[in-house]
C-alpha cells in the first residue's frame, strides 16, 4: 500500500473511490455504451416471441329449460370447491387434449414445433450408428408435444375460478388461435362427458323403471286384496268403515244423553211448579202449548169481566157466581193440560234414556269389531308401506329419466365452463423488449464498472489511509499533566498544552488544510465597537448557521459568549451553544443542572441525541452541557462532531460553540467547511493575543473574525450567575 506502513492501521478513503471513479468517468462512459450497444444489437438478432391468452370460467352451467331445482342442485356441487379448479387446470394440460389441438392445427408441419422433420446431418449420422432413436418413427404429434409444452401456460388466476391459457410463439396468429382451439376443446371434451354420463344414465334406467313398474301394480293389487279379506274399507281415505262407525256412534250417543238430561231438567221444572202452586206460565214447554195459551186467554178474560162486575153487583149475585164458578173450571183445565204437558217431557226423558241405552251396547259391539280391524290394519299398513316406497322409488326415477332423456342432445349438455376472454393476435412482441434489456445493460455495465474501479483503487493502497493517532499514545502524556491540573478543571487536564485547557485542545492537527473557499464577506468592525450587541447585530445581519467562539482568557470569555447567545434568543432567533470548554462554565451559567447529559456522554454514546438538549434558565435559548462521562474517551469520537454540528445547523438559526482557549488545530477538528464565523472573545482586549489568534486563523483559511469584547455585559453576566 502505497504511503501506508505495513503494521499500521488504516482505513478506506471514500472521497478517494469517489474521484478515482470521476477521473475515469469518460472510460466508464464508454464502456457503458459499448455494453449498451451489445445488448441493442443481441436484441434485435433474437427472434420475436408473441403470447396470447384465452380465459376460462368454471362455474356449474344447465340448459335454458331446466328447473329452478336443478340449477340449484348443481350450483351446490363440487365445482365451487378450490380442488377441483385445480382438476381441471391439470385436465387442460392432459396429453389427449394437447394432441387433439395438435392434430386439429397440423402443428406437426411447422419448423417452430418439429425439429426431428428436419433434422440436422449429425442427427441422421447418429441415427443411422444406431446411437439415437429415429425420431420420425414416433407419431407426428409425440415428436411436437414436448415443444407445444414448452411454449403453453396454464394456471389459475388467484382468488377467482377463472383459469389461464396462455402460449407463445413466433407466430402472432398462431399465439392467438391455439388458446382459443384448447378452450373449445376442453369445452367440447365436457359437455361430451356430460352427454355420454345422460346417455348412461338413460340406458341404465329403463330396464328399472320397467321393473319397478310391476312392483308397484304387485303391492297395489296386495293392498286392495288385504282390504276386502278383512273388510278393512275406507270412508274418507284416511279412516275404515270400523273406525268411522264408531265416531257416528259416540256422537249420537253424547247427543241422546244432552236431550235425556234436558228433558228431566225440563220436567222437574214443571214438578216444581205444580206442586209448589207457582205460575207456570214461565216455563218454555208450558208458555208454548196451544191449549194452554188458549186456557190463559179465557181465564184472563173471566178475571176481567168479575172485575167489571163486582162495581156495580154484590158477591152474592148469580152473575158473579157463574163467572166465578167458569174461572174455576178454566183453572182446572190449565192444571190438566199441565199435567200432560209433563207427561209428555217425561216421556221424551225414557225415550231419550232407552235410545242412549241401545247405542251404548251398539258402541260396545262396534268397539269389539274396530279392535279386531286394528289388529288387521298392521298388517295393512304393511303392504301400503311397500307399496309407496316402490311408487316413490318409480317416480323418481321417472323424472331422473325423463331429465336424461331430454339432454340426449348435444346442445342440452353445455360444459360447466365458458370463455370470459378469448386470446386475440398481439401486436407488440412478448420477448425481447429492446428498451428494458438495454436500459438493464446499460446499468448493470455502469455498476460493474464503478465497481471494478473502485476496487483497483482499494488493491493498489490510494484509497487506504492511516488511522489517526491512537488515544493510547495520548493518554500517558495527559495522565502525566493530569497531575498538575486542579480537579475543578477536568476536561482541561484531558489537553496537550497545559494552558490550553480546552477539550478540541486534546487532538492534534494532523489533517492539511482543504481548499480555500469563496472568500465571504469581512465581518463588519466597528474600530471604536466591539461590544456583544454589535457582534449579536452581526451575527443577525449575516444568517451564519454555525458560530465558534474562542475565548483565550478563560470563564470571563465564556461568560460574554453566554450573554451574546441569551440576547440571539432575545432577538427572536433559534440558537443553541455547545460547551466545549474545560472548565464548564457555560453550563454552569445556563443549567438547572450541572450534571445535566452533555456533549461527552453523547461521544462515549451513553446518551441519546435528545436528551443532551437542555433550554437555558434564563432565556429561550437552548443548551448542550459539557455532560458528566470521560473526557478522553470523548476525545476518541470527537471526529464525528461534525456530523452533530450539522444536524443541529439543519434544526436551528444559529449553533453557538463555546471552546474555550481552543487553537486554530482543535476548531479545525469542528468542520471541514473554513465558512464559519470565528469569534474571539476578549473581554479585556489584549493587542498581542488578538494579532497572533487573527494571523493564525486566517493563515488557516478562516477569514470571518470577529472580535468581541465583553465590557460590562460580561460583569453582568457574572453577577446572574453569582
Amino acid at each position: 500500500m502505497s504511503g501506508v506502513a505495513r503494521d499500521q492501521d488504516v482505513d478506506i478513503d471514500l472521497g478517494q473511490l469517489v474521484r478515482a471513479v470521476w477521473a475515469r468517468r469518460l472510460r466508464i462512459l464508454a464502456i457503458t455504451l459499448v455494453g449498451a450497444g451489445v445488448a441493442f444489437a443481441g436484441a434485435k438478432i433474437m427472434s420475436p416471441q408473441y403470447r396470447s391468452e384465452t380465459r376460462i370460467l368454471i362455474e356449474p352451467r344447465a340448459p335454458a329449460f331446466a328447473s329452478t331445482q336443478q340449477v340449484n342442485d348443481a350450483s351446490a356441487g363440487p365445482l365451487m370447491d378450490e380442488l377441483n379448479i385445480a382438476s381441471q387446470v391439470q385436465l387442460l394440460q392432459s396429453a389427449d387434449l394437447l394432441k387433439k389441438v395438435i392434430n386439429d392445427l397440423k402443428l406437426y408441419n411447422l419448423p417452430e414445433f418439429d425439429d426431428a422433420a428436419n433434422g440436422s446431418a449429425m442427427s441422421s449420422i447418429l441415427v443411422k450408428l444406431h446411437l439415437k432413436k429415429n425420431p420420425l418413427e414416433n407419431p407426428p404429434e409425440e415428436r411436437v408435444i414436448d415443444a407445444f409444452v414448452e411454449r403453453l401456460q396454464v394456471y389459475q388466476v388467484p382468488g377467482s375460478r377463472v383459469i389461464g391459457i396462455s402460449f407463445t410463439s413466433k407466430d402472432p396468429k398462431l399465439a392467438a388461435a391455439i388458446p382459443n382451439a384448447m378452450a373449445n376443446v376442453y369445452l367440447s371434451t365436457q359437455s361430451g362427458a356430460k352427454l355420454d354420463s345422460n346417455s348412461e344414465a338413460t340406458r341404465w334406467l329403463e330396464p328399472e323403471i320397467e321393473g319397478l313398474r310391476r312392483k308397484v301394480s304387485e303391492a297395489e293389487k296386495k293392498v286392495a286384496e288385504y282390504r276386502t279379506l278383512h273388510g278393512l274399507l275406507q270412508t274418507n281415505g284416511t279412516t275404515t268403515f270400523p273406525a268411522q262407525q264408531l265416531n257416528d256412534i259416540s256422537a249420537e250417543l253424547t247427543r241422546v244423553r244432552g236431550d235425556k238430561a234436558n228433558a228431566e231438567a225440563r220436567a222437574q221444572a214443571v214438578r216444581n211448579a205444580l206442586s209448589s202452586g207457582e205460575a207456570s206460565d214461565t216455563l218454555p214447554d208450558i208458555m208454548s202449548s196451544q191449549a194452554i195459551q188458549r186456557l190463559k186467554a179465557t181465564e184472563s178474560g173471566l178475571q176481567s169481566q168479575i172485575s167489571d162486575l163486582q162495581t156495580s153487583l154484590l158477591n152474592s149475585h148469580p152473575r158473579l157466581k157463574s163467572l166465578r164458578a167458569q174461572l174455576s173450571d178454566i183453572r182446572s183445565q190449565i192444571r190438566q193440560e199441565t199435567q200432560k204437558i209433563l207427561a209428555s217431557i217425561e216421556n221424551e226423558s225414557k225415550v231419550a234414556d232407552l235410545r242412549a241405552s241401545e247405542l251404548e251396547r251398539q258402541s260396545d259391539t262396534v268397539q269389539a269389531n274396530s279392535a279386531r280391524a286394528g289388529e288387521d290394519e298392521v298388517g295393512l299398513n304393511a303392504l301400503e308401506r311397500e307399496a309407496t316406497a316402490q311408487r316413490q322409488l318409480l317416480e323418481t326415477y321417472l323424472v331422473r329419466y325423463r331429465e336424461a332423456a331430454s339432454r340426449a342432445d348435444s346442445n342440452s349438455s353445455p360444459a360447466d365452463a365458458r370463455i370470459v376472454s378469448k386470446a386475440i393476435e398481439p401486436v407488440d412482441p412478448y420477448f425481447p423488449k429492446v428498451v428494458p434489456i438495454v436500459v438493464v445493460a446499460a446499468v448493470a455495465t455502469l455498476i460493474m464498472s464503478a465497481i471494478i474501479t473502485m476496487l483497483a483503487e482499494l488493491f493498489s493502497g490510494r484509497a487506504l489511509r492511516p488511522v489517526d493517532a491512537s488515544p493510547e499514545a495520548i493518554e500517558p502524556e495527559a495522565a502525566v499533566e493530569e497531575k498538575h491540573v486542579p480537579q475543578a478543571a477536568p476536561i482541561a487536564a484531558a489537553a496537550r498544552k497545559p494552558v490550553q485547557p480546552s477539550m478540541l485542545a486534546v487532538v492534534a492537527a494532523e489533517e492539511e488544510a482543504i481548499e480555500d473557499v469563496k472568500a465571504a464577506e469581512e465581518a463588519p468592525q466597528d474600530d471604536n465597537e466591539f461590544s456583544v450587541a454589535s457582534v449579536a447585530d452581526y451575527l443577525t445581519g449575516s444568517r451564519a448557521p454555525l458560530a465558534i467562539a474562542i475565548s483565550p482568557t478563560g470563564d470571563n470569555g465564556s461568560a460574554a459568549t453566554v450573554l451574546l447567545t441569551r440576547m440571539l434568543a432575545d432577538a427572536g432567533r433559534r440558537v443553541i451553544l455547545i460547551d466545549m470548554t474545560g472548565s464548564g462554565y457555560p453550563t454552569e451559567l445556563m443549567a438547572e443542572d450541572n450534571a445535566a447529559l452533555g456533549v461527552t456522554d453523547l461521544l462515549c454514546g451513553e446518551a441519546a441525541f435528545g436528551d443532551t438538549i437542555h433550554g437555558d434558565r434564563l432565556s429561550d435559548a437552548h443548551l448542550i452541557p459539557q455532560g458528566r462521562s470521560d473526557v478522553r474517551r470523548a476525545m476518541r469520537g470527537v471526529d464525528r462532531l461534525s456530523l452533530l454540528l450539522d444536524a443541529l445547523a439543519a434544526a436551528y438559526d444559529l449553533v453557538v460553540v463555546e471552546c474555550g482557549s481552543a487553537d486554530v488545530a482543535g476548531v479545525s477538528r469542528l468542520t471541514r467547511s473554513r465558512d464559519v464565523e470565528i469569534i474571539l472573545s476578549l473581554p479585556e482586549v489584549e493587542e498581542s493575543i488578538f494579532v497572533a489568534l487573527m494571523t493564525e486563523f486566517h493563515a488557516a483559511g478562516y477569514e470571518r473574525v470577529v472580535l468581541m469584547s465583553g465590557g460590562d455585559g460580561a460583569e453582568q453576566e457574572f453577577g446572574r450567575a453569582a
